[in-house]
C-alpha cells in the first residue's frame, strides 16, 4: 500500500470540494496522508479526520462517529443489519425511521438496538418519497462494518 502527504494546495482543494459536496465545513488541516488501497480507493487521514473515496465517491469512514452525526441517517431493524454486513444495499421494509435527505446524498446507516453506526451509503430515493413505498432499495451500500475498507482502515495510523 502507497502512502503519501499530499501539497497543502492539494489539501485546499480537496477540503473544499468535500466542503460542497457535503455541505460541511472543515477546519484548516495541515499534512493529509491519502492512502492507496485499490485501484479505485484510496483512504484520506489527516488530524481529525479520515475519508474514504472510492472511485469519486467520497464518504466518511465508519471509525469517526463525531462526522457521521453530521449526515442524514436511516435506522434499520436488526434482522436487517446481518445483510447491511454483508455489502447489502438498505431496502424499505428494513428501515424504522430516518432524517431528511435528498436524493444522491450520503445517507449513514444506525442499528436500532446499540445505535451504532453499521455503513455508510447514497441514496437511491429522497426521504419525501420513502415515506410512500412499501419496498425497494432506499440506499446503496458503499462503505459498511467489516468491509475491505474498513479491515485496512484499522490498520492504518495516521
Amino acid at each position: 500500500m502507497k502512502s503519501n502527504l499530499i501539497s497543502k494546495s492539494e489539501t485546499v482543494t480537496f477540503l473544499k470540494i468535500v466542503s460542497e459536496k457535503w455541505g460541511i465545513q472543515f477546519p484548516k488541516i495541515k499534512n493529509l496522508k491519502v492512502h492507496e488501497i485499490a485501484d479505485d480507493a484510496q483512504i484520506i487521514m489527516g488530524q481529525g479526520i479520515k475519508i474514504l473515496k472510492v472511485n469519486d465517491e467520497y464518504i466518511p469512514f465508519l471509525s469517526e462517529i463525531e462526522m457521521l452525526e453530521k449526515f442524514p441517517h436511516v435506522t434499520v431493524d436488526m434482522g436487517a443489519v446481518k445483510f447491511m454486513c454483508k455489502g447489502a444495499n438498505v431496502m424499505r421494509p428494513g428501515i424504522k425511521n430516518h432524517s431528511e435527505f435528498e436524493k444522491e446524498k450520503i445517507v449513514c446507516v444506525i442499528e436500532e438496538s446499540q445505535h451504532k453506526f453499521i455503513a455508510v451509503g447514497k441514496a437511491l430515493v429522497s426521504s419525501s418519497d420513502l415515506k410512500n413505498m412499501e419496498k425497494g432499495e432506499i440506499i446503496k451500500n458503499i462503505h459498511y462494518i467489516s468491509d475491505k475498507f474498513w479491515e485496512i482502515g484499522k490498520t492504518i495510523n495516521n
